[in-house]
């Protein structure tokens, strides 16, 4: 059985501010948190609201912040049972060696303590004091019994502390604590999605981005393509449980997460490693790259120096990547991609029957609003005939979106294949 899991559920943080100086690192966690597209909301102890004020934290997520255990209103509806069902990870930071013994020892006089005890979401704490605190038998031995009891840790930094002292016990910096967030999430994702994902168990190739075509040792002719689509598509696949290795010409965007890069930069490279990753095993391959049709015949081997008018290039066509994966005979899944300015449709059903590919994805680069370098995207994917599958129509979106109704038209297609072999 397959779900949809290209798209990943926002997740929800608790976050519990305790009663030290590096609270005022709290307030940048909740946005790097945030960045991440984690829901958000703060738990603070009295001590906690001697360093920094419950406003900033309301401010920064959005909710008001959750302070007292006995609060009328929220005990109205069993507010601290409720906030500890909506967590999907309780995240203490800082945490002092205070509420470190509480937890150890189970005690419930107050919000933050009580919500330990309630919740059934992890816990991960960030103990932040004293390096000689940090060091005192009874902080380690609290701190033993907490993982042992399943609470995840995050250890101190060391360095200079506003005591004066040096040595362990700092907070981490807020980017690296939500760093550590997101990757639990994503790894966790990750298992399900191998699992139960629409292309779980697949391996899937995309080719994104440009191509660039050498003239000289400083020109080359390329085009517009950012390899938006495609680098999106690589996450997106990921995120449904494929093992995606995504082939990228010369773009400035970052890897999505789990997914593996090859760089390439001319045509004839993007078809080397092409075919190498076909020789390794291929379910499904992606062409979103924009590649050169034409190079020049004879690449320079100096910088041509400006001389008349005119440049007379002499320009031989590049091979077809997507026509020569498809005449394999171990050929994969073939998805084809047309960026038209004119007669999109057309071009597009021409493109998916000349070049033997079982799905094509077209749209009008001509569009300022979905063209090259946009976020937003609007196709229309064609099927081939022994699929049985009309034309689908999918409505401007931002690109992620756009990606995620691919991989359930890829899901269906391969569905049908199954069916019909």
């Amino acid at each position: 059985m397959s779900f949809n899991l290209s798209v990943i559920p926002t997740r929800h943080i608790l976050l519990a501010v305790t009663g030290g100086i590096a609270a005022y690192k709290s307030a940048i966690l909740v946005r790097r948190l945030k960045d991440y597209g984690f829901d958000v909301r703060v738990v603070m102890t009295q001590g906690a609201q001697a360093f920094i004020t419950p406003l900033t934290f309301q401010a920064l997520s959005g909710y008001p912040v959750h302070t007292e255990l006995l609060d009328p209103e929220a005990e109205a509806g069993m507010g601290h049972i409720e906030l500890a069902r909506w967590a999907d990870l309780v995240l203490v930071a800082p945490a002092t060696c205070d509420v470190l013994a509480k937890f150890s020892h189970g005690l419930a006089d107050d919000l933050l303590s009580t919500l330990y005890l309630a919740t059934k979401a992890p816990v991960w704490v960030s103990p932040a004091m004293n390096q000689q605190m940090w060091a005192a038998k009874a902080t380690q031995r609290n701190l033993q019994q907490l993982v042992d009891d399943g609470v995840h840790v995050i250890m101190p930094d060391a360095g200079e502390q506003a005591c004066g002292d040096v040595g362990l016990g700092r907070m981490p910096e807020p980017e690296d604590i939500a760093r550590q967030v997101a990757a639990y999430f994503h790894a966790e994702h990750r298992k399900v999605a191998e699992q139960y994902g629409l292309l779980a168990g697949k391996k899937v190739v995309i080719t994104a981005g440009p191509t660039r075509e050498a003239v000289d040792p400083v020109r080359y002719i390329s085009n517009h393509s950012t390899g938006k689509m495609g680098f999106a598509l690589a996450a997106a696949c990921y995120a449904a449980g494929a093992d995606v290795h995504l082939i990228s010409g010369p773009v400035s965007l970052e890897t999505p997460n789990g997914v593996k890069r090859i760089r390439v930069s001319s045509a004839r490279d993007m078809l080397e490693a092409s075919m190498n990753r076909l020789h390794e095993g291929c379910d499904v391959f992606i062409a979103t790259a924009a590649v050169a049709d034409y190079r020049v015949a004879t690449i320079a081997e100096h910088k041509i120096k400006k001389s008349g008018d005119e440049l007379n290039l002499n320009l031989v066509k590049n091979p077809d990547i997507v026509a020569t994966i498809a005449q394999q005979e171990k050929r994969p899944f073939m998805v084809g991609f047309a960026a038209e300015t004119q007669n999109v449709e057309a071009y597009a059903t021409g493109k998916l029957i000349s070049k033997k590919l079982d799905m094509i994805a077209c749209n009008d680069v001509s569009r300022a609003d979905i063209g090259f370098g946009s976020d937003e995207n609007a196709m229309i994917i064609f099927f081939a005939e022994q699929y049985g599958l009309d034309k689908r129509i999918l409505e401007k979106a931002p690109k992620q979106h756009i990606s995620q109704q691919l991989v359930e038209a890829i899901h269906e297609a391969l569905s049908k294949n199954v069916a019909i072999s």
